[in-house]
């Protein structure tokens, strides 16, 4: 399996979150929560797949 910094980065790459920063790199072409996903859901007559995430308390 390649290394995340091996992998090109989904439109998380961008994102300020921690969270959704760790995700950056899955092989998942995640989009952040915008007008575009749904334009482009909309247009291309496409489910959205949301996910609201989960991450235990490390701080």
């Amino acid at each position: 399996m390649k290394e995340a910094k091996n992998r090109k980065p989904n439109h998380l790459i961008k994102e300020k979150s921690p969270y959704l920063l760790q995700h950056a790199h899955n092989p998942v072409n995640w989009y952040p929560w915008c007008e575009e996903v749904f334009e482009k859901a909309e247009s291309e007559d496409k489910p959205i797949f949301l996910s609201i995430g989960y991450s235990t308390c490390h701080w």
